[in-house]
Order: structure tokens, then C-alpha cells, then sequence
């Protein structure tokens, strides 16, 4: 399993595949606002677990395996905003405390939040009520 800071390399790797079509050092030290040296450690490391294969001064890819978890990292993270959004949560905190929570919940809950997010989606009145619900609550 990768650590939390792996994941964060993995899932932004993933995306600057998916959105440009490869992912440089330079290019992922800038997202993460990290040094190009500490991603060229991550890269390796990364590399040496199967979850990237890297070849110096040229780009990367990511194994059947970084793909994999990549996807998943990135569904965890717009999931967790959708979720956010729906309970009303402000924009300008969503990105923030997806941040600080995404690596501290199980699959499991991130699979029940996904049911929940689907309950919502499924009937808007479910999220008309549960604002109601809200603004009721905050008035109290």
C-alpha cells in the first residue's frame, strides 16, 4: 500500500498523464509545489515499487498497478468534493478539507459516501430537503 504522500505523487501523476498526455518532473514538482529534487526521490521510489517506470532526464509512465491506483486516488478526490458540496460545505474550504481527510478514510467509507452521493444525485428534492434540513438547523 502506498503511504499518503505517495498517493498525493500518484494521483497527481496520473493526472497530468491524463491531461497532457505524459508527466515531468518539473511538471509534478510544480502542482505539488515541491522541489524537483524531492520528486525525482518520490519518482524513484515510486519506480522501485512497481508503481511508475522512470528513466532519467526523459518523462514517466505509470504500470498497470499506478494506473489502477491512480484512477482510484482521483475518483476518491472528486468524490469527496461531490460529498462536500452536497452537505454544504463552502467552496472555498472543499479542496482544503479534501485534502486533510482523503487519506484518513478506509475504501470502505469511501464506498458509502459514494452511495450516499448517489442517494442525492438521484432525486434532486433529496437536496433541496436536506439543505432545508440545514438552514432550519442554522436558524436554531
Amino acid at each position: 500500500m502506498p503511504t499518503p504522500t505517495m498517493e498525493d505523487y500518484i494521483e497527481q501523476i496520473y493526472l497530468l498523464i491524463e491531461t497532457k498526455g505524459y508527466a515531468r518532473v518539473s511538471a509534478i514538482a510544480e502542482a505539488l509545489q515541491v522541489k524537483p529534487s524531492s520528486v525525482t526521490k518520490m519518482v524513484q521510489k515510486l519506480d522501485r515499487d512497481d508503481y511508475l517506470n522512470y528513466e532519467k532526464y526523459q518523462g514517466l509512465i505509470l504500470t498497470a498497478k499506478g494506473k489502477k491506483i491512480g484512477k482510484r486516488l482521483v475518483y476518491r478526490h472528486e468524490l469527496l468534493e461531490q460529498f462536500l458540496h452536497i452537505i454544504g460545505v463552502d467552496d472555498e474550504n472543499i479542496y482544503r478539507d479534501v485534502e486533510g481527510i482523503e487519506h484518513h478514510l478506509s475504501w470502505n467509507s469511501i464506498d458509502r459516501i459514494g452511495d450516499l452521493v448517489q442517494y442525492f444525485e438521484e432525486d434532486s428534492d433529496r437536496q433541496k430537503a436536506l439543505e432545508q434540513t440545514r438552514n432550519k438547523l442554522e436558524k436554531s
